[in-house]
């Protein structure tokens, strides 16, 4: 819940400084975080606010990426100034060696040793590593340590 105040009192700071690129990133992220309030019928907890977050910078991460590939420089700095702005609200960021610790902790947790139990990997490492690691590559590693 702490997440979410806090992007509440930025978005006041936002408007009183009349920072308009900041505040509507923050209107975005909170429209957002309303939008799953509202479909899920749940209460936004850190938990919810990370599991959006995430999803809001995945989405900026694609665009900036189809932006580079058609030589878009304009929407490109729109984009990075955008995922500088969410980043903010991120926790500290994991090392890739804690990340494979945790990898390898759940694969022997799990007893996995083929593909198919990548799921059970997946569940038991995804709470610990959200918004902390790109999911992307988590799901990378795990493939090569269970192939």
């Amino acid at each position: 819940m702490e997440l979410l105040e806090k992007l509440k009192k930025d978005m006041v700071v936002a408007m009183k400084e009349k920072n308009k690129e900041r505040l509507t990133v923050i209107r975005m992220l909170k429209a957002s975080l309303d939008k799953e309030r509202i479909d899920k019928k749940i209460e936004i907890t850190d938990e919810v606010f990370l599991k959006v977050l995430e999803k809001e910078i995945k989405l900026r991460k694609d665009s900036k990426e189809e932006f580079l590939k058609a030589s878009r420089e304009d929407l490109v700095a729109n984009i990075q100034k955008e995922l500088d702005i969410l980043g903010q609200y991120l926790p500290e960021q994991l090392t890739k060696e804690e990340v494979e610790k945790i990898i390898e902790d759940a694969i022997c947790e799990t007893s996995a040793t083929t593909m198919r139990d990548m799921k059970k990997v997946m569940e038991m490492v995804n709470p610990k590593v959200v918004a902390k690691f790109d999911m992307k590559e988590v799901s990378s590693m795990i493939k090569a340590k269970l192939s």
